[in-house]
């Protein structure tokens, strides 16, 4: 009766989408001409540069392994199997749902959160609203699983997008749920996040209610559900940016188009300029943004793109020992990313009770003591003829390079450049204090009279000389070292630029 119940309501919600789009003739229509004339990246989202969001979920109860410990455990030859067992017992006596209502979020303040994440620098903040688990972090009518309703009993979503609209950022909902489904897309083969349960455990499934968790119900019920989480989402908390996650390819290309045009002709209303950002080809770049998962271009692109990139070293959700990077690795990955045009996305992994642990919580604040003397440099700018220079090689980029561009060490003889956008003033940003002064390879200048370098956060003037060759040799012995020398912006103003390719 349950499931009886829950896929009704899906099927109205979904009906309603649909046919409220058509019945209103509004100017976006799910077809890819009509979708294609809204602009893929608004100005402000140009603008930001950085984001925050956070894998926190249920899974952060066991927090072990990684985020796809609700997939894992489940499968009795790896690991995470052979912990829960250990730990909690066989998963046919003690599985995924019970979790849930160990999942307190007893400490959890969203003005705190948000309040740090304004300290750190970000424009626009908000949660993994629904991973691959299939539970919902809002006020969900469409599924029982949803964080008002169990575990936190409270609108985890709703309270975060008050909390960060007050502190005047955007408000960003990410989705994963769309590998949620259990179904059979080959004969014989299951797909789905808990396609373990079906091949190890398939007596879970007999329970209706755990069968919507575990996304067990028809395929034409599941693309319904799909949507009418979305539609939810958008319809209460107005996100300015909708996130998707890997294996949106599963969603057959009509229900997301279908959604595109929902929240586009919503937005219009809301008189919004909102962004859908998508993972390899899910969606046309005709009306979205690129993301690049834990990795960035190789060089700059004229489309503006997005990476994803977790503070840890490892899980994305917290897990026991987990590692933490430097912010000197958060600060030079955020510099290059804006450098070729992208903007950064940076997930934390607070722990089931709601706190954010505090060498996350270090990183956060010491990236905001950066941005607060180097934001010039970095929000509002564009990128310039060339993104940098130096040494350092990078990989080809993509997600298959992810583990590569962990293991980058960079120097003060990498150096990166962005412009305002009037593109009257560059700036050249070594990754790390020169401290020797350095002369740019791919730089040419002309200087007006009143042309000058200054370094931000500082009110000395920076010596230079124009070349013969109108190659610029910058002077640092009298300017610094930089208050933060693990990377530092030099402000060239009243001069006329050219590269060097």
């Amino acid at each position: 009766m349950i499931q009886l119940h829950f896929i009704l309501r899906i099927a109205l919600l979904s009906t309603l989408t649909v046919g409220c789009l058509k019945a209103a003739e509004e100017p976006y229509q799910p077809k890819l001409d009509s979708l294609s004339r809204h602009e893929d990246a608004p100005e402000w989202f140009r603008d930001a540069k950085l984001g925050i969001y956070f894998h926190w979920g249920v899974y952060s109860v066991p927090a072990w392994g990684s985020e796809s410990y609700p997939r894992n455990m489940y499968n009795i030859k790896g690991s995470e199997y052979a912990h829960h067992a250990k730990t909690w017992g066989d998963p046919a006596e003690f599985e995924y749902a019970d979790f849930v209502p160990l999942f307190k979020a007893e400490h959890f303040d969203a003005d705190q959160w948000a309040k740090l994440f304004k300290k750190a620098g970000a424009r626009f903040a908000g949660p993994v609203a629904e991973h691959h688990d299939g539970f919902s972090m809002w006020d969900s009518k469409v599924t029982p699983w949803n964080a008002k309703d169990k575990g936190p009993g409270r609108d985890i979503t709703g309270e975060l997008e008050k909390a960060i609209h007050k502190q005047e950022m955007r408000f960003i909902t990410t989705f994963h749920h769309a590998r949620n489904n259990l179904w059979e897309k080959k004969p014989n083969q299951w797909s789905g996040h808990y396609s373990f349960v079906k091949e190890y455990f398939p007596s879970l499934l007999g329970n209706p209610e755990n069968a919507i968790l575990y996304g067990y119900i028809p395929r034409e019920q599941f693309i319904k559900m799909w949507q009418a989480k979305l539609k939810e989402v958008i319809d209460r908390y107005r996100p300015d940016i909708i996130w998707f996650d890997s294996w949106l390819d599963e969603i057959p290309e009509q229900a997301r188009f279908e959604f595109a045009a929902y929240y586009f002709n919503s937005a219009k209303h809301w008189k919004k300029d909102v962004v859908i950002v998508r993972k390899q080809e899910d969606m046309p770049l005709e009306f979205s943004v690129l993301d690049h998962e834990k990795a960035r271009t190789t060089g700059s692109s004229p489309r503006v793109w997005m990476t994803d990139d977790t503070i840890s070293t490892g899980s994305w959700c917290y897990t026991q020992n987990l590692k933490i990077k430097t912010v000197e690795k958060v600060v030079h990955a955020l510099i290059d990313t804006v450098s070729k045009n992208g903007v950064v996305l940076l997930n934390i992994s607070p722990k089931a009770d709601g706190t954010i642990p505090d060498d996350q919580r270090q990183v956060l604040l010491q990236l905001g003591d950066w941005m607060r003397i180097n934001g010039e440099g970095i929000y509002d700018t564009r990128p310039w003829d060339v993104y940098g220079e130096g040494p350092t090689k990078e990989p080809q980029g993509g997600f298959s390079e992810a583990g590569k561009f962990l293991k980058i060490e960079y120097s003060a003889k990498d150096m990166r450049y962005t412009q305002s956008k009037d593109h009257k003033t560059l700036y050249i940003i070594p990754l790390g204090w020169p401290k020797d002064g350095f002369s740019p390879e791919k730089l040419r200048v002309i200087a007006a009279d009143r042309a000058r370098i200054r370094l931000l956060g500082s009110d000395k003037p920076v010596p230079f000389e124009v070349q013969a060759d109108r190659s610029l040799k910058i002077r640092t012995d009298l300017a610094g070292p930089a208050q933060l020398p693990y990377a530092c912006v030099f402000k060239l103003e009243g001069f006329e630029f050219n590269s060097v390719k």
